[in-house]
């Protein structure tokens, strides 16, 4: 009976060892962003902001960094999307020729982020295009390992509850896998905003706009994390 006993909790910790060795790999995530300005607008006068975005992931070194290859943002009740309102440009059109084919007026921001590609650091360089009503471009250009370019589509939509839009982004292929190296990002920061095209109505509760993230891999994990941004009535 104790042969068996033993066996049994042998048996119960190789599963155990099992289960953990197969667990997806999800690097925590962090969202922190900053509007300018931080007093907000009325409904019969809104405010037209600045956004400055910061998302960084977890470094887990390039050896098991998994892919980014979707994300979602959401962004506070007292916040406002006016793509509808200001010129914008076609994926076609940014497709085909990148953002110098597109309306000047259409370009909304820039970024810049860190990614592995194998065991060195590559730069993926944006342009935030509006894309209309629902949809925001962020078109991407990566040097290296090797040149590539695509537009990144972001569509946004209205949500409920203490945040008022939800921003979609899928990471398109040909940026996950670049000739055959896995683009694995650790950081991204966008500075994005003209005119009224993202604007603030109200103040969140307790004087702060609340943000949230949640982020898949490519090993299947999911991570997600919250913050804040201060604001003034």
């Amino acid at each position: 009976m104790r042969k068996l006993g033993v066996a049994v909790v042998c048996g119960l910790l190789v599963l155990a060892a099992a289960a953990t060795a197969q667990s997806p790999v999800s690097p925590a995530v962090k969202v922190g962003a900053t509007l300018s300005p931080n007093k907000a607008g009325t409904r019969k006068h809104p405010q037209g902001v600045k956004l400055n975005t910061t998302i960084t992931w977890q470094n887990l070194g390039p050896a098991t960094q998994p892919i980014v290859q979707t994300f979602d943002v959401l962004f506070p009740k007292g916040s406002l999307y006016n793509g509808a309102k200001y010129p914008s440009c076609s994926y076609k059109k940014l497709n085909a020729a990148g953002p110098k084919v597109c309306p000047k007026r259409s370009i909304m921001g820039s970024g810049s982020g860190n990614a592995f590609a194998d065991t060195v650091i590559t730069h993926p360089q944006i342009t935030v295009v509006n894309g209309g009503k629902n949809k925001v471009y962020f078109f991407t250009v990566l040097n290296n390992p090797a040149r590539v370019q695509s537009p990144v589509v972001g569509t946004i939509s209205k949500t409920s509850g203490k945040y008022a839009y939800k921003l979609h982004v899928v990471v398109p292929g040909l940026l996950q896998v670049v000739a055959g190296v896995p683009i694995a990002l650790t950081s991204l920061h966008v500075t994005a905003g003209k005119g009224s095209w993202l604007a603030t109505t109200a103040c969140g509760p307790g004087g702060h706009w609340p943000f949230s993230i949640s982020t898949s891999y490519s090993s299947g994990g999911v991570a997600s994390n919250t913050a804040s941004i201060s604001c003034r009535k």
